[in-house]
């Protein structure tokens, strides 16, 4: 499940076909902009204020409760200086976050490229088994991923180190609780992510200038390294950052791994800061901002790449065929390999959560493990009334958000990409601008709002939605716009000739052929509201937990068996839900195929 780039505006035009001869003229979407107090400029009106707020007024409230004195006398640097001066170890932190967000992204690149190339230009055995290792990663939420590896990889409990190393060369080297078992849990978990993007990329490059590199003689490797990378660099540079950026601002492995060994990185160090005694919100607010500026910095450096990237294409207009590489002896050796990465990605960190879940107190399998399995975690998960009660809270908010999100995309789409209002440039900008914030910056920043602003929503679901609505605003606009742009205006325009009104035609035009890219983005937000923990851990109140802070409180606590058997629950409800959203999907786009 991929997210779709933004359209360029060479792309709305590739789209839309050549302009008008009246191009100078106001067109007829331009001109219903102006009509003042209708349904569709409150509408469009509301949509640009909604997303302007959920932009602006956190970060506003973060540099301003940062940045002022603590005796609100005017501007100050002490947050800075308490943060990152003196014996706050900032240093060891800033290495920790960057070799940690390096490594991660350089091991998802590294594996999510190879097995691109596998799947794409080889004949290698089990292509099937690349859907599922792509798939269940993306659903299993990064605090079970992690929970499943603390399970795989202790020094003393690990299976690794109990059943494998131990009994073959008497030590257990494994130590998930290190800062390479940070990058290699991270870089496993977001390496599908890289998967798809560089598949993508694969099926969009001609091969044809590698086939007559070979053709000439070249050999395999000297092809791979000459003309395939050459010409995926853009895409590598592109996916590399992105992966630099999610493992930035991740903090369930940090949280989970790197806690364990008092190995810091900015998110953790916020979390811990929020949780001690006196809090100091202004040292939170300027770890935060460190984290953000990094963040901002690879996100701007990534859309940068990707625009410079159109110097290396090789599409054209001309239809090809890549051929299989046939593998020859060495066909069996890379199926080997592809098994060994659905096991080490799939099938254990799985496998090991429904094992652990069937104990009473967690231990590395034998036999006298094995007899004492029993439901009754499963039994006390059912019973425990705090669980019904987080996936009520789950289901709302993860409904709620990716519902609000998709109607609000799909206004602010139709504003950006179909009119020729001024200010709509800045409004993209505004609707993008929460992918560069981090989910702990943003659940500070909104705390920071919401501590001040007289409104009883603190403590409340209502603040999480708020934070679910800003935090997926960007992924939303991504799959509406792309939705929008692959239609033309003369269809709308034809119903406004025809007598229907703006939000007649937007309603029964424009939603129904969305609807696929709607509902594509629909279901992403869905689940990642259902896995998200970065922001909901600091706005969250008693009584108002959700699934993923449900997970968190058990570890704390070190409820592990009962944790696994939440989070196998969990993981069925998600696939349980997607398959769910994805047939209903089907069939409504069955339906509306056979009624047109």
């Amino acid at each position: 499940m991929t997210l779709a780039p933004p359209p360029t505006a060479s792309d709305e035009k590739s789209l839309t076909g050549p302009a008008p001869a009246d191009a100078t003229r106001p067109g007829l979407l331009a001109r219903l902009v102006r009509r003042p107090f209708s349904a569709q400029t409150i509408l469009v009106g509301v949509a640009v204020v909604i997303v302007g707020y959920l932009a602006l007024v956190p970060l506003g409230y973060l540099f301003h409760d940062t940045f002022l004195s603590s005796d609100g006398s005017g501007v100050s640097f002490g947050a800075f200086s308490r943060a990152y001066g003196g014996n706050s170890q900032s240093g060891s932190m800033l290495l920790n976050s960057m070799w940690f967000a390096v490594g991660s992204a350089l091991l998802s690149l590294v594996v999510g490229t190879v097995l691109a190339y596998v799947q794409v230009r080889t004949d290698t055995p089990f292509k099937g088994l690349f859907f599922a290792a792509s798939i269940v990663p993306l659903i299993v939420p990064g605090i079970l991923y992690a929970t499943s590896w603390i399970f795989l990889g202790d020094p003393s409990s690990g299976i690794l180190n109990s059943l494998v190393f131990e009994p073959l060369f008497g030590t257990s080297p494994v130590n998930i609780y290190s800062l390479w078992g940070m990058i290699w849990v991270q870089g496993l978990h977001h390496a599908p992510v890289a998967f798809l993007l560089m598949v993508a990329a694969f099926r969009a490059m001609d091969p044809s200038l590698e086939e007559s590199a070979a053709m000439s003689g070249a050999t395999r490797g000297a092809v791979l390294r000459r003309i395939t990378i050459p010409l995926l660099r853009p895409a590598m540079i592109s996916a590399a950052l992105l992966m630099f950026v999610q493992s930035l601002e991740s903090f369930e492995v940090p949280g989970l791994l790197g806690l364990q060994n008092g190995i810091y990185v900015f998110t953790s160090r916020i979390y811990f800061v929020l949780r001690a005694y006196p809090v100091d919100y202004g040292s939170a607010g300027a770890y935060a901002i460190g984290l953000l500026v990094i963040a901002a910095v690879g996100v701007l450096l990534s859309h940068w790449l990707q625009r410079s990237s159109r110097n290396f294409q090789t599409v054209t207009g001309k239809a090809f065929r890549p051929r299989p590489v046939e593998l020859g002896r060495a066909r069996p050796f890379v199926g080997a390999g592809v098994l060994l990465y659905f096991l080490f990605t799939v099938l254990l960190p799985v496998a090991v959560l429904v094992y652990a879940s069937l104990l009473k107190f967690y231990a590395a399998p034998s036999r006298k493990a094995l007899s004492t399995m029993t439901l009754d975690n499963y039994r006390q998960v059912l019973h425990m009334p705090l669980a019904f009660t987080a996936l009520k809270n789950s289901l709302l908010l993860g409904i709620g958000a990716a519902t609000i999100v998709m109607i609000l995309c799909a206004v602010v789409s139709w504003v950006i990409l179909r009119t020729k209002a001024r200010g709509r440039g800045l409004l993209d900008l505004l609707a993008f601008t929460p992918i560069v914030i981090p989910g702990l910056v943003l659940g500070l920043a909104i705390s920071f709002v919401y501590l001040r602003v007289p409104l009883p929503i603190y403590g409340t679901l209502f603040i999480l939605l708020i934070a679910y609505c800003t935090r997926y605003l960007p992924y939303g606009m991504r799959y509406s716009s792309a939705a929008m742009s692959q239609m033309s205006p003369e269809l709308e325009e034809s119903a406004a000739v025809s007598g229907a009104s703006w939000f007649q035609t937007f309603r029964r035009v424009l939603l129904p052929l969305m609807s696929s890219g709607i509902l594509a983005g629909w279901v992403y937000i869905l689940v990642v509201s259902f896995r998200e923990l970065s922001s909901t851990i600091l706005l969250y109140s008693p009584g108002k937990e959700v699934l993923s802070v449900l997970i968190w409180e058990q570890f704390e606590n070190g409820q592990f068996t009962t944790l696994a058997a939440l989070g196998v629950c969990m993981i069925l409800i998600l696939v349980l839900l997607v398959s769910l959203a994805y047939r209903f999907g089907a069939r409504f786009g069955l339906q509306s195929d056979s009624s047109n």
